[in-house]
């Protein structure tokens, strides 16, 4: 039976959905904690940006290779089952990486091996679990409040775990960091035991012929391509930005692991806002022009963090630059799945991972890069340009569309 909530959590009260967002809520901290952590190690190990770029690359780069098949079988599998995998899987990663560093033995290349690992896992599980929240509800038309509380529960996470990660740095070492990310995963895989929904998926689907045609399905969409394209360009030239705070909070701003903490949470705080901001929208009218309009403000943030040189005034830049990654991709997700078919809703979810997290790899990877030869901020101001032409391009094509189509879906 469904709970009377208000309408801007209306998703909580379908039972299944509020019990795998109270699993979530321990989990994404967890994970945030891990991720500076691997970051601030990974730099005390190396001190080379070029590390910290293919750090970025080794953990998302399985989502480039592997994504696109985790869509096929979402579709053709139990869900439920395939994320209490995932979940187990993710567990042990964590654990490896809080063992090795504890006795001494982490270096660059097991962090990398490692980070990779994760991405692996990822691959399958990213999709799966995009694919199955319509399931957890007990309405479909809270999809989008569903989708924007999922948001706003990784960027709250976002802004809490990078601060307790910076705290505990300091005070128990990077181990500590791992081990509590490997313990919050125990809450995910309780709340994945509880849940009464069982989405399977058609077993009878061939592999390979189910990826072409749910790929002939994505791109043939003229409104899906649109904004994969458009997530596709936050993703190479803006979320890259999160692995180079390491090197702007030692290096650039001489500060420390409490530094580097309150950076990544500045871009938490933005992104917790543009989760809010989805979570009380009633519709998606009006989705499409918002999401189309931020990605360039994005952009003009992360070259006026290039330029910046104060500490001071970084934070709020950063808070625009997290505000338009989570409003771009979260506001894409729920378009996506707005206008997705139920049967192909895990092939449709796995491009949209390829997209927003499969790219952002060569990003992290031409960042890293760049910065060794140009430095980190010239790197910046030319990532943030090139986003803010690519941006109003799509703003353009977005306006030719509803020209087109005055009835479009989010209009």
């Amino acid at each position: 039976m469904s709970a009377v909530v208000s309408p801007p959590f209306r998703a909580l009260g379908s039972r299944d959905f509020r019990i795998y967002f109270s699993g979530q809520l321990v989990s994404m901290a967890g994970t945030w904690m891990q991720q500076v952590a691997l970051g601030w190690l990974a730099y005390e190990l190396s001190g080379s940006a070029l590390v910290l770029g293919l750090l970025g690359f080794a953990s998302q780069s399985p989502i480039l290779l592997f994504s696109l098949m985790g869509g096929v079988w979402s579709d053709r599998m139990d869900r439920r089952r395939l994320l209490l995998w995932t979940q187990a899987l993710s567990l042990l990663q964590a654990l490896a990486l809080a063992v090795l560093t504890w006795l001494g033995w982490i270096t660059p290349v097991i962090l990398l091996s490692l980070a990779f690992l994760l991405g692996c896992i990822n691959a399958l599980d990213l999709p799966t679990r995009q694919s199955l929240l319509v399931h957890l509800l007990d309405d479909r038309s809270q999809l989008p409040n569903a989708i924007a509380l999922n948001s706003m529960l990784v960027n709250l996470s976002r802004f809490v775990g990078p601060a307790l990660a910076g705290f505990i740095i300091g005070w128990a070492g990077e181990a500590t960091c791992f081990l509590l990310n490997a313990l919050s995963y125990l809450a995910v895989l309780l709340a994945l035991l509880a849940l009464e929904a069982r989405p399977g998926g058609d077993a009878s689907l061939r592999p390979l012929r189910s990826l072409k045609e749910g790929l002939k399905y994505t791109f043939g969409h003229a409104d899906i391509r649109l904004f994969l394209m458009l997530v596709a360009a936050v993703s190479f030239l803006l979320t890259p930005y999160v692995v180079m705070m390491p090197l702007f909070a030692k290096a650039e701003y001489g500060g420390d692991a409490d530094t580097l903490g309150l950076l990544v949470s500045s871009a938490g705080v933005g992104s917790l806002l543009a989760a809010i901001l989805l979570g009380t929208r009633p519709s998606v009218d009006g989705l499409a022009r918002r999401v189309s309009f931020v990605a360039p403000v994005g952009g003009a943030a992360l070259a006026l963090f290039g330029l910046n040189k104060m500490l001071i005034l970084a934070y709020p830049l950063l808070m625009v630059v997290g505000f338009s990654v989570v409003l771009t991709a979260a506001g894409s997700n729920t378009l996506l799945q707005h206008w997705a078919r139920d049967d192909v809703r895990g092939r449709v979810m796995s491009a949209f991972t390829f997209s927003f997290l499969g790219i952002a790899p060569l990003g992290s990877l031409a960042v890293g890069s760049l910065a060794q030869d140009i430095g980190i901020r010239s790197t910046f101001v030319l990532f943030g340009s090139a986003l803010v032409v690519a941006g109003l391009a799509h703003g353009r094509s977005l306006k030719k569309r509803l020209g087109a189509a005055p009835a479009l879906a989010g209009e």
